[in-house]
C-alpha cells in the first residue's frame, strides 16, 4: 500500500532519509543510472523553503507526478527561508539530506563541492531532460562542468519602477542601450525632481549594499566574481570603484533613507509609493505591484551600454538530489517532471520565478496587459543581452553578502566612508573565504 504523503518536523525527517540512506548506496556509488522503475514500490523525500501558497501548488504538482509514477509517493516538508537552511545544515552534518532538495545559486557550491549532492550528469538523456533549459543558466547549477542542481525558474536583473510616479515628476525611463554613469544621473535627475513633488519621492535606496548588483556590475566590466575552484576573483579596487560609482548620490543626499526604510520594514520604499525605482530581481515586480495596491510598475534594463550586454539568467529556485540518496533514478525523475511538464507550468505559472523551459512558459494562463505579461515581455525583450553564464558564489557567500549590506547602512547613516567600506568589506571577504 502507498505511504500517504505528509509533512513532518525537522528531526522526524533527517531521521526517515537515514534510514532511507541506510538502505541503499546512492549518489556516486549507485551505478550508472537507469530508466526509473515503475515496478518497485518507492518514497521520495522532497524538501523546499517556501509559503502556504507554494505548498499548495507543490501539492498539486505532486498529485500530477505521483498520476504519472503510481509506484512513487513523495513526502514534502516546506520551512521560511532561513529555518530552511538550518535544517539543510542540519541534516547535511549527517549526510542525511532529503532525496530532493530546493537549492538556490548561492549554496550549490557549499553542497555540491562538499559531496552531498549527487552530479546529475549522468542521469541526462535518461531520466532527466534538460535541453529545454537556456545554456547559461545551467551553468549556475555547475561545477568545474558536473551539474549538481537544475533550474526550474529564470529571473534577471532589472529596475522596477514607479511609472505613474515618473510621469507625475515629468520623467522618462532612460533610452535603451544607457550607460552605468547614464544611470547615476538619471537617479540624480529623479532626485532633483521628488524634491518637489509632494510628497517628497526619491529616485532609489543606496545601491552600495545590493550585492547582486556589484555582482553582475563586475561581471559588465569583463572581471569573474568567483573562479571556477571556489576562490573570491575580484579584489578591494572593484569593491572600491563599486563604493566611488554610488558616491555622489549620496554626498547629495539623493538615496532614500535608510532610517525611514527601516521603519517601513518588511515593506519597501517602492511599494509603500515613497521611492520611485528598486534595482531588483524582474520576478518581484508582480508580487510588488500585489503589495502596492495598484497597476503601476513597470520594468526597465540594467545598463547595457559602452558593451555592457552581459546579462545572466539567475536560477531564482533549483531542484538537487541528495548524493545519499537510494532512489536518485527516481530523484532525476521527480526533477525532470518539475522541470519539463506543463503541468507544472499551469500551476506555478510565475509564483517562484518564470519558467526555465518554454514547455512549461506556454502552458501558463496570462492574462493580457497583467504584470505576468509585462514580466514575460521584459525577459523576452532581454533574451539577446543574456551572454553570461551565472556566477557561482563561493561557499558562505550569504554571510559575505548580509555584512556587505551591514556596511552600507553604517555608511547610509555617516559611520563610514567609501575608503572603509570597500576596505573593512573586502578584508571581511578574505577572512571569510580563507575560514571555510
Amino acid at each position: 500500500m502507498k505511504l500517504s504523503r505528509a509533512t513532518g518536523t525537522i528531526a522526524t525527517l533527517a531521521l526517515a532519509v537515514g534510514l532511507t540512506a541506510a538502505c541503499g548506496n546512492g549518489g556516486a556509488d549507485a551505478g550508472p543510472a537507469a530508466p526509473v522503475s515503475m515496478d518497485e514500490e518507492i518514497t521520495l523525500t522532497f524538501a523546499w523553503w517556501g509559503n502556504d501558497d507554494r505548498a499548495a501548488r507543490y501539492e498539486k504538482a505532486i498529485d500530477a507526478f505521483e498520476e504519472k509514477y503510481p509506484n512513487i509517493t513523495v513526502q514534502t516538508q516546506f520551512q521560511s527561508w532561513d529555518d530552511y537552511w538550518t535544517a539543510r545544515s542540519t541534516e547535511a552534518a549527517g549526510s542525511a539530506l532529503p532525496d530532493v532538495v530546493q537549492m538556490d545559486a548561492g549554496y550549490v557550491r557549499q553542497y555540491g563541492a562538499t559531496g552531498q549532492l549527487a552530479e546529475l550528469d549522468g542521469q541526462v538523456g535518461v531520466n532527466l531532460d534538460t535541453d529545454g533549459v537556456d545554456e547559461t543558466a545551467l551553468a549556475s547549477g555547475q561545477i568545474e562542468g558536473r551539474t549538481y542542481a537544475v533550474p526550474v525558474s529564470l529571473n534577471t536583473q532589472s529596475i522596477i519602477y514607479n511609472a505613474t510616479l515618473l510621469e507625475e515628476l515629468g520623467m522618462e525611463p532612460p533610452a535603451d542601450g544607457y550607460t552605468w554613469d547614464d544611470l547615476v544621473q538619471w537617479f540624480a535627475d529623479v532626485a532633483e525632481a521628488g524634491a518637489e513633488h509632494d510628497p517628497q519621492v526619491y529616485p532609489v535606496g543606496d545601491m552600495t549594499g545590493n550585492n547582486p548588483w556589484f555582482l553582475q556590475w563586475l561581471v559588465q566590466q569583463g572581471k569573474a566574481p568567483f573562479t571556477d575552484d571556489g576562490q573570491i576573483a575580484f579584489t578591494e579596487e572593484d569593491v572600491q570603484a563599486w563604493a566611488d560609482l554610488w558616491a555622489p548620490l549620496r554626498e547629495s543626499q539623493a538615496f532614500f533613507p535608510a532610517k525611514r526604510a527601516a521603519q517601513l520594514e518588511p515593506k519597501t520604499g517602492l511599494n509603500s509609493a515613497e521611492v520611485v525605482a528598486e534595482a531588483n530581481w524582474d520576478t518581484l515586480m508582480p508580487n510588488y505591484t500585489a503589495e502596492l495596491g495598484s497597476d503601476d510598475l513597470e520594468l526597465m534594463p540594467i545598463p547595457t551600454g559602452d558593451d555592457g550586454k552581459k546579462m545572466y539568467w539567475h536560477s531564482g529556485v533549483m531542484l538537487s538530489a541528495s548524493a545519499s540518496s537510494a532512489h536518485p533514478d527516481a530523484a532525476a525523475a521527480f526533477i525532470d517532471f518539475m522541470t519539463n511538464d506543463p503541468q507544472v507550468g499551469e500551476i506555478f505559472g510565475t509564483s517562484k520565478g518564470v519558467p526555465a523551459t518554454d514547455a512549461q512558459k506556454d502552458a501558463m494562463t496570462i492574462e493580457e496587459g497583467s504584470p505576468d505579461a509585462r514580466l514575460l515581455a521584459y525577459e523576452d525583450a532581454r533574451a539577446d543581452d543574456v551572454t553570461e553564464p551565472a556566477p557561482v558564489p563561493v561557499e558562505g557567500y550569504g554571510e559575505i553578502e548580509v555584512e556587505m549590506a551591514r556596511l552600507s547602512e553604517e555608511m547610509q547613516y555617516g559611520n563610514l566612508d567609501e575608503d572603509q567600506f570597500a576596505s573593512q568589506w573586502f578584508a571581511y571577504v578574505q577572512d571569510t573565504v580563507k575560514a571555510e
